[in-house]
């Protein structure tokens, strides 16, 4: 069970927010099998639609020596057609915070779905693009779509370094987040650097954490569990250090498990202030 907009939802519930998951899948035992599972998670799955032409969508992962993943994603998959919706709009006027991808673009059904989405959102929700680009399976049209839509990225330095070679942006990593920053309506950059930490970058406004040392297992849904704690935090309006710590925290204790979906204890649930 994963996929990041699934794994997204599953921390970001276990930090305490009410999660919705807009998605699809096949009339089929994997996709029976998805939707007890959220059940039996405590997450709304109203709103995954049962399609009965195409299968539930699979990946094969492979790790390297170190548990860095590497994805092979199936073609023509229920969630390239995800459908719009009365259930989805209702969803997209009352979030607070939507979290979206460039992998689900590659489908015209599914990114005139998301697009649709966000664009339904009130003015002040966190509208946050998590770049996790995958395979061949995006452009750089593709990608301005999605910026001028989002007021918060989330990105891995290589992802970084990928967009920068997309975009023509040559410099060093704080020019280049300069850039993305002046030329889109975002309020925030998050960059992710693996075992080295995070970089939450804004206008006048940074926050830099060191990350922390772990016994790495796999690396499978960190990010998705930091975009999570980000997000939460947001809501939450804490600080960006506080943020910057709980996120790599989580991040971290994922990377120290197999699999997207451990239990999150108690201890990083719960923020200080709660």
């Amino acid at each position: 069970m994963g996929g990041a907009p699934a794994n997204f939802a599953y921390q970001a519930k276990a930090l305490g927010a009410e999660s919705v998951i807009v998605s699809a899948v096949g009339d089929d035992e994997p996709g029976r099998e998805i939707l007890r599972t959220l059940e039996g998670q405590g997450l709304d799955g109203r709103r995954v639609s049962v399609l009965a032409s195409v299968p539930t969508g699979s990946v094969t992962v492979r790790l390297d020596a170190q548990g860095i993943p590497a994805y092979d994603i199936l073609k023509n998959a229920a969630w390239d057609f995800l459908p719009w919706t009365s259930e989805t709009l209702e969803a997209a006027v009352c979030v607070d915070a939507v979290c979206f991808g460039t992998l689900a673009q590659r489908s015209e059904v599914s990114r005139t779905t998301i697009r649709a989405f966000l664009d339904a959102t009130r003015g002040d929700c966190l509208r946050v693009l998590d770049l996790n680009l995958r395979q061949s399976y995006y452009s750089r049209e593709i990608i301005r779509g999605l910026l001028q839509r989002s007021n918060v990225l989330k990105l891995n330095d290589e992802e970084l370094r990928s967009a920068a070679r997309l975009f023509a942006m040559p410099g060093s990593e704080t020019e280049i987040l300069e850039r993305l920053l002046g030329e889109y309506p975002l309020d925030l950059i998050a960059l992710t650097k693996g075992k080295s930490g995070s970089r939450l970058f804004g206008r006048n406004r940074e926050s830099l954490h060191p990350g922390y040392p772990v016994e790495m297992a796999d690396s499978v849904g960190a990010g998705d569990a930091f975009t999570a704690a980000l997000v939460v935090g947001l809501l939450k309006k804490k600080d960006w250090d506080d943020i910057s710590e709980r996120a790599n925290r989580i991040a971290a204790f994922v990377c120290s498990h197999k699999g997207a979906w451990p239990q999150v204890p108690a201890d990083l649930a719960s923020w200080p202030a709660d």
